[in-house]
């Protein structure tokens, strides 16, 4: 089906109009159109033109409102302040928009694709092997798996990837140690728990940590165990494979209450782009965009030095032959740009890694990798910081596990949920309870602008009130309420009928969620989308305390209008919802 031009569209088009018949050569002018709360919209493009046009403001919008079509769209445009207009809408234009949504055989609510989709590799979600994940990991998961769904959404082909650490000097230590302790990883039964993979590769670093540290001989196996995996050793490779399976059971457990989808074929760890790495240091050098210096590869930069003055470069490879992550990353350009011929390649990952990646997309730039037709972006988010506004550690000073944090989220959210219940069963609460918490963790995360550091208080994210998702939550299952409840009046457009204030403030809201959405994706940004879905819901608690759908009755037709209001609005909210990656119960 086609999309659904908005309201907003369609006014900018009347004025876009109005503007070239009244000044030719402002054909092309843009009316800097905006929603406004003195009307429906204002546009305050005129007064750029008159400066132009050496006209007076005023004179000019009385031309341009004489040139306005009112009718089936525009009720009412009137000049104010300077030359300013303000526009009023029709309450048909919004009925019959919503209706045309409504109807979208495609469920999208009218949304358009993008003109020209391409192919983006989104880099995100990266854990490490035999490391327990830690609050930090959140943000990347969160961020990433919305902006997935996001671009998905506008049409767009997106290839996951997860640079899982699996790789590295660590790696000699432990499996020396497994080697010479084979049972360390054995399970007890056929079904392993995440939790259990998690505490037997614990025990296993901790115990393989002390002996590298008091044992010398020890620590010169293990060291000589690098060079074997690096090497290809089969053996050292299959007893590398066992901590990387032991991890994934873990890493897998964990997304999985995150209510998230990370698939298997998605996971390519550092250890992916080894056999790139000496032709990615060889094209490099060859084309003189790296060079040797004191024996390494690097990169130099004129505008990156150290606190001496003196140039930091990008460490390519190592004196020693060895390879570190700018090898790596940059392998993994060539695989994105040059095998999943990406148009775009965004990377999730804390913004104390932006000089590091500003090195490496430089350098992929000098050689050509990246170019006019491909482009690299890091979408940097800052820190999670508890509610003393520090960084967030547990009361021991420790980094803070995320399966805790997640089960404290579930926690407080079963207990809200138990408090409002009314007639949900022992089941149908804990499984709401741990929508409604993981669901409050995600918006807090997504709520908040990717670059910004903010505030993680349990107490504040479960609330009722204020800018929380189980607000949002809510407001959902309050409209699918309304539903169940209205018995045999059915939801209807009317576009015949006036509107009060509250109508048409939701309807005007609803109309924008294909133009939010558009903008989200386009920007990388789901704290745009969060933001107009908490007004969403304002707005429609603000409808529902004004406008009554069931009692006391209102004549059949408003009835139905308002049912039909309640559930476009229901319908915004649940797809919006999902593109955060947040679960809608129908009853709460």
């Amino acid at each position: 089906m086609a999309s659904v031009t908005s309201l907003t569209a369609s006014v900018h088009q009347h004025l876009a109009n109005a503007l070239s018949a009244t000044l030719p050569e402002a054909a092309a002018a843009d009316p800097l159109l905006r929603r406004s709360d003195r009307a429906d919209y204002q546009a305050n493009g005129i007064l750029a033109l008159a400066k132009k046009a050496k006209a007076n403001p005023r004179e000019l919008a009385a031309q341009v409102v004489s040139h306005v079509v009112t009718g089936d769209v525009i009720k009412d445009v009137e000049v104010s302040g300077p030359g300013f207009l303000n526009i009023t809408v029709t309450d048909k234009a919004i009925t019959e928009n919503l209706a045309a949504r409504a109807a979208d055989p495609e469920g999208r609510l009218g949304a358009p694709y993008a003109e020209k989709p391409g192919t983006t590799v989104i880099d995100y979600a990266q854990p490490n092997v035999a490391k327990e994940m830690h609050v930090g990991h959140l943000r990347s998961a969160v961020i990433g798996d919305s902006v997935t769904k996001l671009l998905e959404f506008t049409g767009e082909t997106v290839v996951r990837r997860h640079h899982i650490g699996d790789w590295g000097t660590q790696f000699g230590m432990l499996i020396q140690y497994l080697d010479e302790h084979p049972h360390e990883l054995d399970h007890k039964a056929a079904q392993v728990s995440g939790e259990e993979a998690m505490s037997n590769l614990d025990r296993l670093y901790k115990a393989a940590r002390k002996l590298f540290d008091s044992d010398e001989e020890f620590k010169t196996r293990a060291r000589r165990r690098v060079v074997d995996l690096q090497a290809g050793d089969p053996h050292t490779l299959a007893m590398w494979q066992k901590f990387v399976d032991e991890s994934k059971i873990y890493f897998f457990s964990v997304f999985e209450k995150l209510d998230m989808e990370i698939r298997d074929a998605d996971i390519v760890g550092e250890s992916g782009y080894n056999d790139m790495l000496q032709e990615t240091c060889r094209l490099l050098e060859e084309s003189g965009v790296a060079v040797r210096s004191e024996g390494a590869l690097c990169v130099f930069f004129d505008d990156i030095t150290g606190p001496d003055g003196n140039p930091v470069p990008l460490i390519v490879q190592k004196s020693d032959g060895g390879f570190g992550y700018a090898a790596t990353d940059l392998s993994a350009i060539r695989d994105r740009v040059f095998n999943l011929k990406a148009n775009s390649i965004i990377y999730v990952v804390d913004a104390r890694q932006s000089l590091h990646f500003k090195m490496v997309f430089e350098t992929a730039r000098r050689a050509g990798w990246l170019n006019g037709d491909v482009k690299a972006y890091q979408l940097a988010f800052g820190t999670v910081l508890g509610k003393d506004g520090k960084p967030f550690k547990t009361r021991e000073g420790e980094t803070v596990r995320l399966v805790d944090l997640l089960d404290e989220a579930i926690d407080r959210a079963s207990a809200v949920v138990r408090e409002k219940a009314q007639d949900l069963s022992e089941g149908e609460i804990t499984e709401r309870g741990a929508q409604v918490g993981i669901g409050a963790v995600k918006y807090a995360d997504l709520s908040t602008s990717a670059n910004r550091d903010y505030k993680f208080d349990l107490d504040q994210m479960v609330s009722l009130n204020g800018d929380t998702s189980v607000y949002l939550q809510y407001a959902y299952a309050r409209s699918k309420s309304i539903q169940r409840k209205a018995g045999d009046v059915r939801p209807v457009a009317h576009p015949e009928l006036d509107l009060a204030d509250a109508e048409r403030a939701l309807g005007l809201h609803v109309d924008q969620f294909a133009e939010t959405v558009a903008e989200a994706a386009a920007e990388y940004a789901p704290h745009k989308l969060a933001a107009y879905l908490y007004q969403l819901a304002s707005l429609f608690t603000s409808f529902y305390d004004k406008c009554p759908v069931i009692k006391p009755a209102p004549p059949k037709d408003v009835a139905e209008n308002r049912l039909f209001l309640s559930e476009v609005t229901a319908r915004t909210l649940h797809e919006g919802m999902a593109l955060l990656g947040i679960r809608t119960p129908e009853r709460l």
